[in-house]
């Protein structure tokens, strides 16, 4: 559900690229609806924390709206779901640039200039589960029906290349959850290609992706838990039981190549390595309740915050280590994170274990001269990894991202002791 992202910049000569930097840190948060008295006792807000002085201030209240779900970032803008509408935000004053009406809106993607989203509400049903949107305009592009598209209420969605990835879950009809991801062709608007996740997938609630794999935290019936590792070349899915109590809402997220995750009730954070489909074990140093989790890419701490879901809401941030660095008050239940990450005017000299990335822009195919072996992950700007590999060899190698779609990404190279991350654009 949640999302991060990155910015690189890179080479102006061979061996010299731009620095990066966290410039502003987005938290949505989600508020408090009293379902009982049908009441918004605490409104949606978004709030802005700065990690150079450490201050968080709240830049916009998103008024009648009685939950908000999803944020992301794309370009000079950021677009916030919010119960029955969908807002574009500009990224550097905060002020809203349009918005447009989608009942139950619950996760966004980008892609090119197509805005996706799902759909999902308590006891209402639609004839359509997911809609595409131009990005400038908002204008509706397309709406598909529950005949061509998903027939249950949708979640989560990954990008890769020109699709896009649904996750099906139905979690608001209780008792009828469902364990579903498609696949949307983002150039024709046409879905299809559905895989069931099996008896022990049901309720997708986060999907992401890591390599050439795309894996779903699942919530079952919410009685359990587990994790679904989807092949994207349409091999047979896998899928790993964690427990016998539910994740809760979201709180599971990528770290590095790691998926972290929290069962419901419980204040540790576990850690699930999704290439031997095993559980590592309990994280040291985390000893609370969380609502959201997401790695901040340049750094890699990582931001947890926790809630009572109706009076206050605290992130706090952990370096590689789990040592807790600082924290900062923000509103109710903030349950999106995004980094707006960017590149500094200054640049310095690549003194570390790459030397050079080039060409770039490029048409799919880098090429890197390293020193040292080191793993390659590569980011899309919402912070989902769509690609990595081991550098096992020393002096220039090759990295083909033909697969993926046109746009910015970022690449990070970690070498066990260092880590450097640039951007590459492919155009």
């Amino acid at each position: 559900m949640k999302k991060a992202i990155l910015v690189v910049g890179l080479c102006v000569s061979g061996f010299t690229f731009a620095q990066n930097y966290v410039n502003q840190v987005l938290v949505l948060n989600e508020g408090y609806f009293d379902y009982a008295a049908s009441t918004i006792v605490t409104p949606v807000t978004i709030g802005v924390y700065n990690p150079q002085n450490q201050n968080y201030v709240v830049v916009d209240t998103l008024e009648n709206m009685r939950f908000a779900s999803d944020l992301i970032i794309s370009g000079n803008y950021y677009y916030v779901a919010a119960d029955t509408k969908i807002f574009k935000m500009d990224l550097n004053t905060h002020q809203e640039v349009a918005s447009v009406v989608c009942t139950g809106v619950r996760n966004l993607a980008i892609w090119q200039n197509k805005l996706v989203a799902t759909r999902g509400e308590y006891l209402t049903t639609y004839d359509s589960y997911l809609h595409v949107y131009d990005a400038t305009s908002l204008q509706l592009l397309a709406a598909i029906d529950t005949v061509q598209g998903p027939k249950w209420a949708a979640q989560n969605i990954v990008v890769d290349g020109s699709s896009a990835y649904i996750a099906v879950n139905n979690g608001y009809d209780w008792g009828n959850e469902k364990g579903i991801v498609g696949k949307l062709d983002l150039t024709t608007l046409t879905y299809g290609n559905e895989v069931d996740l099996g008896v022990n997938g049901t309720n997708p609630d986060n999907l992401v992706r890591s390599g050439n794999y795309l894996y779903s935290v699942n919530n079952k019936d919410w009685s359990g838990a587990s994790i679904s590792r989807i092949p994207l070349d349409g091999s047979a899915v896998s899928t790993i039981s964690l427990s016998a109590v539910s994740t809760g809402c979201g709180t599971s997220a990528l770290r590095d190549n790691k998926l972290v995750y929290q069962v419901s009730m419980e204040t540790v954070l576990n850690e699930f390595d999704v290439t031997v489909m095993n559980n590592v074990g309990p994280l040291n140093g985390f000893a609370n309740e969380y609502y959201e989790l997401a790695q901040e890419p340049v750094s890699g701490n990582m931001y947890a915050s926790s809630t009572d879901f109706f009076s206050f809401g605290t992130v706090r941030i952990y370096d590689a280590s789990n040592t807790l660095l600082t924290s900062f008050e923000a509103g109710v239940s903030p349950g999106t994170i995004v980094f707006d990450v960017r590149a500094a005017a200054g640049i310095e000299n690549l003194d570390h274990f790459v030397d050079q990335v080039y060409p770039n822009p490029t048409s799919g195919k880098l090429f890197a001269k390293i020193n040292a072996l080191c793993h390659v992950e590569v980011t899309s700007v919402d912070g989902l990894s769509v690609y990595s590999t081991d550098m096992t060899g020393i002096g220039e190698q090759m990295i083909d991202l033909s697969g993926l779609s046109k746009g910015a990404y970022f690449m990070s190279f970690n070498n066990g002791m260092k880590k450097t991350i640039q951007k590459v654009v492919i155009d």
